[in-house]
C-alpha cells in the first residue's frame, strides 16, 4: 500500500513539473515567437499602407482634418538605439491586453504624436516579445523616434527611469507630475511593468521633442548615426 503511494505521489509530481516546465516555454517562448510575428505583421501594413502616398488634401486624413486613432489599430513605428539597431515596434491606439501583444500602446486621450501635450505608450515588459525588456537602460540624451509614414520624430529621454505604483495616473498627464517639466510642450512618456517579471510597481521614462523632419529627407540623425 505504500509503494502504491509514493508511486502515484511521484507520478502526480511528474505530471505537475511537466505542467510547469511546458507553462514556462508557452511564457517565455511561444508568446515571443507569436508577438513577434504579429508585430512585424503591424509594421508590413504600416508600410504597405505608407507607400501608397500622403493622404491627399481635403480627404478625411489630410491637413486640418487629421482623424482620431482608431482603438486596436497600428499608427506608427518607434525605434529606440538604445535598445539595438535592430529594435523597432509597432504603435496602436490603446492599451488592452490584446493590443499589447501586437505592439506599444498608445494611451488613450493622451496627445496625438508629435502635437503639444504628452505622448504616452506603454509596452510589456517582458513576455509578448519582451519590447521594453531593456527598459532600466535608458539613459538621458537616448533618443526615441517615431514615424507615422509622413514626418520622423526624435525624442530625446531627460532623466532616469523613474519608479513609482500603478495608481500613480498623474505620470501621464499633459505636463507629467515628477517628471520635472514646469509648463506645457511635446513630451513622450513610456511606461512598462516594474519588477521584471512582476507588475507591482511602473517604470516610467520622460522625453521632449527634439525635431522633426519629413520622411523624404530620410532617416533622422538619431538612427542613421
Amino acid at each position: 500500500m505504500a509503494r502504491l503511494v509514493v508511486r502515484t505521489v511521484s507520478e502526480v509530481c511528474v505530471t505537475v513539473g511537466t505542467l510547469i516546465v511546458l507553462f514556462v516555454v508557452y511564457v517565455l517562448f511561444w508568446t515571443g515567437v507569436r508577438a513577434d510575428s504579429a508585430m512585424d505583421g503591424e509594421i508590413g501594413k504600416l508600410q504597405d499602407q505608407w507607400s501608397t502616398g500622403p493622404v491627399a488634401a481635403g480627404q478625411p486624413g489630410g491637413p486640418g482634418k487629421q482623424p482620431p486613432y482608431e482603438n486596436g489599430k497600428s499608427f506608427a513605428v518607434m525605434y529606440i538605439p538604445r535598445f539595438g539597431a535592430d529594435w523597432s515596434k509597432p504603435v496602436l491606439e490603446g492599451t488592452a491586453v490584446d493590443v499589447l501583444k501586437k505592439g506599444l500602446g498608445h494611451y488613450e486621450r493622451t496627445a496625438r504624436l508629435g502635437e503639444t501635450g504628452n505622448f504616452a505608450v506603454a509596452g510589456h515588459r517582458r513576455t509578448y516579445g519582451d519590447p521594453f525588456k531593456d527598459f532600466p537602460r535608458l539613459r538621458p540624451g537616448d533618443a526615441v523616434v517615431l514615424t507615422d509614414g509622413t514626418t520622423w520624430f526624435t525624442y530625446r529621454i531627460d532623466r532616469r527611469p523613474y519608479r513609482t505604483l500603478p495608481t500613480d495616473i498623474g505620470v501621464i498627464d499633459p505636463v507629467p507630475r515628477k517628471s520635472g517639466y514646469n509648463g506645457p510642450g511635446r513630451y513622450l512618456t513610456l511606461t512598462t511593468c516594474e519588477p521584471e517579471w512582476g507588475h507591482s510597481h511602473r517604470l516610467i521614462a520622460w522625453a521632449h521633442l527634439d525635431s522633426t523632419q519629413p520622411v523624404e529627407r530620410g532617416r533622422p540623425s538619431a538612427l542613421s548615426g
